[in-house]
């Protein structure tokens, strides 16, 4: 109920007894003690009295492990973690946050076969995608999946489809720590204002699984499909926008890396050809940069910087990752400065936000021009080929643009 502005919850002292193949207990009614125990860590088994002003320490060192930042159970932890496995990432997200350290038996019954056969059969998979969502979006996201490395829970947590082209090695989970480490302190270094909560939490799943970012599987009608998708949506049950998200911070990478040296040329001329895997349309020499430029960020929109700040990582695209991420760091510094330069070009050349870019021309135009009496491949293209001229010439009218329409199509016909 709400009280003062504050909602209060009542919940009676418990008991609880877990059968075999779930972790949701059967509930009694209990002693504050034994509400004490059933609770998953000790720091987490405080009560307030309210009548005396007192906090009541029921396990006997709550109070003792939160002064000396440990991580223990109330009882035995894998008798704990058994009965509800979920607790396993409960422990290492609060140990993440507070910077605190494992009791050693709790490190053991976390890597043990028999906790990870029950986190996998007993908890639910949005269960289990909340608490890592929690520790991604939190403080600590690189210590929080050490830990799960370290722990071996990796591909417990994040299953793979189980045919998955190339096939993943065990040791990967290292490498996207890694990337993820690198993206995190990256971060840091450019300032976190350049990034929203939810661009930032995004741009750390795509540089988590960066390593699986040419890894697909097939489905049931033997389309590939990227296995980040089968991640999010089917180990982690996370909302269908993220995997689409991700994959496209992924897909972004290698044109960030093709415009990346131009981007940050100090040469003044601009380059004859931009190779983006597109035709640039009729576009003046002097424009193919920021038109490829524009397509690109049009692709990812507001986690444009989450691309930039990946393929700076990648940067330059023929470096062997693998080993230069572990043993070089990746020269955080120098990677902050390309971040930053790429940036302020992107910017200089008016581009931040080129989704909100109205189209000059519509559809009906297009179709009046052409005179067609209906849509189709016909008028996308040439609405490509329209967007492409509004970017090669960000001062143009309508009427310009009308014209440059009737003039290209006018001579493609003769061509015809």
């Amino acid at each position: 109920m709400r009280l003062l502005d504050l909602w209060i919850d009542f919940v009676n002292l418990r008991s609880e007894d877990y059968s075999e193949n779930s972790r949701i207990p059967t509930m009694t009614f209990g002693t504050a003690k034994e509400d004490a125990y059933r609770r998953d860590l000790t720091i987490n088994s405080l009560f307030y009295n309210i009548n005396t002003g007192s906090v009541e320490d029921l396990t006997g060192r709550g109070i003792e492990d939160l002064k000396s930042g440990k991580i223990v159970t109330p009882l035995p932890p894998k008798d704990t973690f058994l009965d509800d496995p979920l607790r396993v990432l409960r422990a290492i997200r609060f140990g993440a946050r507070f910077g605190f350290v494992f009791e050693e038996e709790l490190t053991k019954a976390a890597a043990c076969d028999d906790v990870k056969n029950a986190l996998a059969a007993k908890v639910s998979k949005e269960r289990v995608g909340t608490e890592i969502d929690l520790m991604i979006s939190g403080n600590q996201p690189v210590k929080a999946m050490t830990y799960i490395a370290d722990l071996t829970l990796f591909w417990v947590v994040f299953t793979l489809h189980p045919k998955v082209e190339p096939t993943v090695s065990e040791e990967c989970q290292g490498l996207c720590v890694a990337y993820l480490d690198a993206a995190w302190n990256l971060i840091q270094l450019i300032g976190g204002s350049s990034f929203t909560g939810e661009q930032r939490r995004l741009c750390l799943y795509a540089a988590l699984f960066l390593p699986f970012r040419d890894t697909i599987y097939k489905d049931g009608k033997g389309k590939k499909v990227p296995v980040v998708n089968y991640i999010f949506r089917d180990s982690l049950k996370q909302k269908a926008s993220d995997p689409e998200t991700v994959i496209k911070i992924h897909r972004s990478l290698e044109k960030f890396l093709t415009l990346i040296p131009l981007l940050t040329s100090n040469d003044d001329t601009q380059p004859a050809e931009v190779d983006m895997g597109m035709e640039l349309f009729d576009v003046p020499v002097t424009s193919k940069l920021r038109v490829a430029t524009g397509f690109l960020l049009l692709e990812v929109k507001e986690f444009w910087r989450a691309g930039l700040l990946l393929s700076t990582l990648l940067y330059p695209s023929d470096t062997d990752s693998t080993q230069d991420f572990l043993e070089k760091q990746f020269e955080l510094d120098r990677r902050r400065d390309l971040f930053k330069a790429a940036e302020d070009a992107i910017v200089n050349l008016g581009l931040e936000k080129v989704w909100d870019l109205k189209p000059l021309v519509n559809g009906k135009d297009i179709m009046t021009v052409l005179h067609l009496k209906s849509g189709g491949p016909i008028v996308r293209e040439w609405q490509q080929k329209l967007l492409a001229w509004q970017l090669a010439h960000p001062a143009g009218t309508v009427e310009e643009c009308l014209d440059w329409m009737k003039e290209t199509h006018s001579k493609r016909a003769k061509m015809e």
